[in-house]
């Protein structure tokens, strides 16, 4: 991978963007990715961040943190927070911001603390790809959370794509591949995933979680929070 996105965004934050960051996707044209809105401030969080944020407590693993804006809000409330991310640009871009604890690395090559606390927002589980990798993901997040821990994630319900009512039929639905083109260059292909709330509870209850939605919203994207059984 080119890291074409963490590339992006330290670009951004340097004054030396040259846009667009695209996305592009298997259902229409390319995304213009609006980068300035991984720089937001507080005030211009979305109901679903605000709402999420205020669930966190204890030690906690920001996962898929990127430019760390909400790691920085938990740091400056007073939490233990550590902010991860597999983009060295962006683990740059952190510590330019000042994040205090920052990992560079995969989630699934991580072991070394528990914690009391993990989200990923902005749909970071999608990291997890298929329908297959979300259950090795959250089989691999049960060894790093303590046993009253939480896992805070975030996701959208994607069938409004498939408004004639044809769903795939070799691979579930929100199982979605992208790639980015910055600069004119483009980035590897990588699988994404977006999963219903239904799927999610299904996956969690198999692979040893009680999952309750927490929030929800009119264009379907929704919260959870996911705690070991």
């Amino acid at each position: 991978m080119k890291d074409l996105f963490g590339k992006a965004l330290y670009d951004f934050y340097n004054n030396s963007f040259t846009p667009p960051l695209l996305l592009h996707n298997e259902y229409g044209p390319p995304e213009v990715i609006p980068v300035e809105s991984y720089f937001f401030e507080e005030n211009a969080y979305s109901n679903i961040e605000v709402f999420a944020l205020e669930q966190i407590y204890g030690k906690t693993l920001d996962i898929g943190a990127a430019t760390g804006r909400h790691a920085l809000h938990l740091q400056m409330l007073g939490i233990d927070v550590t902010a991860m991310d597999i983009s060295k640009s962006c683990g740059m871009l952190m510590k330019k911001i000042g994040i205090k604890k920052i990992i560079i690395d995969s989630i699934y090559n991580y072991s070394d603390e528990r914690f009391d606390t993990i989200f990923m927002l902005m749909n970071g589980i999608g990291l997890a790809g298929t329908i297959d990798g979300l259950s090795k993901l959250l089989i691999h997040l049960k060894s790093i959370l303590l046993p009253t821990g939480q896992l805070i994630v975030d996701s959208t319900n994607i069938s409004y794509l498939y408004e004639d009512g044809e769903f795939p039929k070799e691979k579930y639905f929100g199982e979605l591949t992208f790639r980015y083109e910055y600069k004119k260059i483009l980035d590897d292909f990588f699988d994404w995933l977006y999963i219903d709330q239904e799927k999610l509870m299904e996956i969690a209850m198999a692979t040893g979680w009680n999952c309750q939605i927490i929030y929800s919203d009119e264009s379907d994207a929704y919260l959870a929070r996911l705690n070991l059984k």
